[in-house]
């Protein structure tokens, strides 16, 4: 048998005062590494392992320059392949030339409970791998090394999935004395939208902003519940809000006259326009917001400044 220190028949489920099993090989010893007698061979493997995470770590920084640099899909893709060839193949040395890596066979023993000592037995065979790993504080250092830079870089693709959409939808393209235009460019003037009437407008130079449609309602001589905050936001029974759903962002843009409410198509929420347009029925969460407006010096409808809360659906600002 085995002098090893780590050898013990327990960890192979053997009583050592018992008979040797007969399903278990005898000389077994899982302390046994590749280069344990090699010291210059084990160096040696060392130096190949800390080559291949090279790479690896080349490949990180050179895969974070080129997103810096704009981005090209097939440079990204083969410093990709070369970072996780490089990371993969250096695992594979360490664990083939310097981590015991003989295969033993345990003896399927009773079938009972196991005794406490036994048990303890198993948890020291299973910690004797580490061992061999903390004597290479080169490895170590290299990996963590490594592991840092290629951890970076691989955060890098996530600035290709778009800016962060719950802060995107925090700003329109209002702001102070923005104009409101027609989908034909056209500004539009207080009296251009009837009682009862409905249209909607965009920010001048931003016809096709996804965010910036809104709604110009003019509910006349109605009564129309809003904040005090909000006094002076209206022209004459002329109110502004988001076109965009609060719920999943669809155009909330049928307008029943006889209730003074908007419908969205799609789920069939409904806002009260004199009530602040808060949700009435359906799903929307929260009231459409509104967009302060008032009138330039030609007499035209311009925004006072962008809207005071994010625009679409109530889940972006939870």
């Amino acid at each position: 048998m085995s002098d090893s220190p780590y050898f013990d028949p327990r960890h192979y489920g053997i009583d050592p005062h018992g008979p040797w099993p007969e399903d278990v090989p005898k000389g077994q010893d899982d302390s046994h590494w590749r280069y344990e007698n090699d010291p210059k061979g084990a160096r040696r493997a060392e130096l190949r392992v800390a080559f291949c995470w090279s790479l690896t770590l080349l490949a990180s920084i050179g895969l974070a320059w080129v997103y810096v640099a704009g981005g090209q899909t097939q440079v990204e893709g083969a410093l990709w392949a070369m970072a996780f060839f490089g990371l993969g193949v250096g695992f594979i040395l360490w664990a083939r030339d310097l981590l015991p890596g003989t295969e033993v066979t345990a003896s399927r023993g009773h079938h009972d409970v196991c005794a406490e000592e036994d048990r303890r037995a198993v948890a020291e065979s299973l910690t004797r791998g580490i061992e061999p790993m903390a004597r290479r504080p080169f490895l170590f250092k290299m990996l963590g090394a490594v592991g840092g830079v290629f951890g970076v870089a691989a955060v890098f693709p996530l600035a290709s999935l778009g800016p962060r959409v719950h802060l995107d939808l925090d700003h329109t393209k209002w702001g102070v004395g923005t104009r409101a235009v027609t989908e034909d460019g056209n500004p539009v003037l207080p009296t251009d939208v009837a009682v009862n009437g409905i249209l909607t407008v965009f920010p001048e130079g931003y016809i096709t902003d996804a965010l910036s449609p809104t709604l110009l309602i003019n509910v006349g001589d109605l009564p129309f519940e809003i904040p005090p905050s909000r006094e002076g936001w209206t022209i004459n029974g002329l109110v502004a809000f988001s076109k965009i759903c609060t719920h999943a962002g669809c155009p909330a843009s049928l307008y029943n006259v006889q209730s003074h409410q908007l419908v969205c198509p799609c789920h069939q929420s409904t806002f009260d326009v004199l009530s602040d347009c808060k949700p009435v029925f359906g799903p929307a969460p929260r009231p459409l917001p509104q967009l302060p407006i008032t009138t330039d010096i030609d007499g035209y409808v311009v925004s006072q400044s962008d809207y005071h809360e994010p625009v679409g659906p109530g889940f972006w600002d939870r």
